[in-house]
């Protein structure tokens, strides 16, 4: 196991509404979430883009200059930076990801490796949004990789679930991908849940030597996976767009203090906290 552990911070995400939650929306509120996230020890940004229209910012953009412009206030806020960018759109067309990847020729970007139902229900039982296919068929798959090596950007698999993750086995040995980077999504209802006790399982499928972090949806109890998930030699994500709950139950104020407290997870699992350069080295971006 890496004696190191990278730490991503997943810095908005999309959907959740700015007006009521902790989430950045402009270039200058991104930088300044991402130096915050920086300076507790993230060393690589997880980025989507929303909408800058007054009240709209809760929606995605796949503006390219928009892209481009986020992309430089990160990278001018924190030199080195690796940044990963989102690409996941439900339907075929992938023109905005594509531009946007294009634009800002990011070290690494999302590659989501298989469809799933994306659902969730209200504690009432209605569905909390209309039940969506989140397709992402080998075809839809096999363009985006053609242009991440345009741009010489590294995919990073998301997995929802087993089938998607062993799914990526497959993708190796039909060519498609030289060395796997995975990350592991639980706590979508409709995917894997986020239980610890899952966790080693699901790993019993990952080809051996694989780069994989853990993505962890959910409130305060998505802490018991990441301490897990560094006890077994992962990669650890948090962020806003990921919880907006600190392990002691308190609500966080922004990135910089889930960031803070992956650290120290980290420590506690007797992990140190990759620099930069030690984690362009484990990604194989040196």
């Amino acid at each position: 196991m890496a004696d190191r552990a990278i730490i991503t911070c997943a810095l908005t995400g999309v959907l959740t509404d700015p007006r009521r939650h902790p989430v950045p929306v402009t270039p200058a509120e991104l930088a300044t979430e991402a130096r915050a996230a920086w300076n507790e020890g993230a060393v690589c940004l997880h980025v989507h883009f929303r909408d800058q229209a007054p009240g709209r910012g809760h929606l995605p953009s796949w503006d390219p200059a928009l892209a481009r412009q986020i992309a430089e206030a990160i990278r001018d806020a924190c030199p080195g930076v690796i940044l990963n960018f989102t690409t996941g759109v439900p339907g075929r067309d992938q023109s905005g990801p594509i531009a946007c990847l294009r634009a800002a020729r990011p070290e690494i970007a999302a590659c989501n490796a298989g469809s799933l139902n994306y659902l969730k229900l209200r504690a009432d039982g209605s569905w909390a949004w209309p039940p969506m296919l989140f397709a992402n068929p080998v075809d839809k798959i096999e363009k985006i990789l053609t242009v991440m090596r345009e741009t010489g950007t590294r995919p990073e698999f998301e997995c929802f679930d087993l089938g998607i993750l062993r799914s990526v086995a497959m993708f190796k040995a039909a060519g498609l991908v030289a060395r796997p980077q995975v990350n592991l999504v639980m706590g979508v209802a409709s995917g894997m849940p986020a239980d610890p006790e899952l966790l080693p399982l699901v790993l019993k499928y990952l080809r051996p030597g694989s780069v994989w972090q853990v993505t962890a949806i959910g409130r305060a109890d998505v802490w018991a996976l990441h301490r897990r998930a560094a006890a077994l030699g992962g990669h650890l994500r948090t962020g806003v767009e990921d919880t907006f709950y600190l392990p002691d139950g308190r609500r966080a104020t922004g990135n910089g203090a889930l960031i803070e407290a992956m650290a120290e997870v980290a420590r506690e699992q007797g992990r140190g906290v990759a620099s930069v350069d030690e984690a362009r080295s484990l990604f194989g971006l040196a």
